[in-house]
């Protein structure tokens, strides 16, 4: 039996909606108003609509509006432009999220940096990234700011600790060891052409799987006491770090599923609402 502890996103996610709920309430009869996270979903792949329909649930739950708007799969870059541009100059609707994928005749980025800073409550544009980055106000990425409210919650100190982020990805890597050296965590980047990652992972005191491959991370590569963060999530519900063989190396670790998932909505939902109260 394992002494790790547990960081249990999903009971924390509960917690962050209940307090949502009582702003929500609060901005409703300061304003007569309700905040609203307009969704855009391009074409008809399964998961990115489940992952919208999770996203418009969470938003019923704390009283929010969603507006849900699907296009196909034609859709050009210049169409998905105006649809973004309409919602930016719409002053009911206070966060815009661009379901990622989108199909590959649009130029994602383009759409992404399309969202006004006001309205980018995913954290997704390279304005926000930069103005993050630099400790300005800015929504971080949604995934990598659900981890940093987890590692708040439970105390996980970061200052002079090494952390090792594994995956480079724009919305998730980048951000989160920004995020990370911006709370004075000495981070190293790891990706596929790095050399020796198992060497590099064994050095990490706090360690984060976000290489979108199942079981990469092999469990005899975690550092005795280590903090282990998985924000993966695959078939038959395992993360990116072997877990099962992990978790007698660690000191706490995120589950999956319950761990990175449901913070990444709860962030979502969080900076839309500070987008709402901003507006006023």
């Amino acid at each position: 039996m394992s002494n790790a502890l547990i960081l249990d996103g999903k009971s924390l996610a509960r917690s962050i909606e209940l307090s949502l709920k009582e702003r929500v309430n609060a901005f409703n009869l300061r304003t007569g108003k309700t905040p609203l996270l307009a969704t855009i979903l391009v074409g008809s792949d399964p998961a990115s609509a489940t992952y919208v329909k999770m996203k418009g649930n969470a938003c019923a739950r704390v009283g929010m509006l969603s507006r849900k708007i699907e296009l196909p799969d034609s859709t050009t870059t210049e169409e998905l432009l105006s649809q973004i541009q309409e919602l930016n100059e719409d002053p009911q609707v206070n966060g815009i999220l661009l379901q990622h994928p989108v199909p590959k005749q649009i130029n994602e980025r383009l759409a992404f940096d399309a969202i006004s800073l006001d309205k980018d409550v995913d954290g997704v544009t390279c304005l926000g990234f930069g103005r993050m980055a630099m400790g300005e106000q800015a929504y971080g990425s949604a995934t990598p700011a659900g981890i940093m409210k987890i590692l708040d919650h439970y105390n996980i100190s970061l200052e002079g600790k090494h952390a090792v982020v594994v995956g480079r990805s724009p919305i998730l890597g980048k951000p989160m060891a920004l995020m990370l050296l911006n709370r004075n965590a000495t981070v190293t980047i790891c990706h596929s052409k790095t050399k020796d990652l198992p060497s590099i992972i064994k050095e990490a005191d706090i360690l984060v799987g976000a290489v979108g491959k199942p079981k990469f991370i092999q469990g005899n590569w975690i550092k005795q006491g280590a903090v282990v963060i998985d924000a993966g999530y695959h078939p038959g519900n395992v993360g990116d770090i072997d877990l099962e063989a992990a978790i007698p190396n660690c000191s706490a670790y995120t589950p999956v599923p319950g761990g990175v998932g449901p913070m990444t909505i709860a962030s979502l939902i969080c900076q839309t609402m500070e987008s709402a109260e901003k507006s006023i």
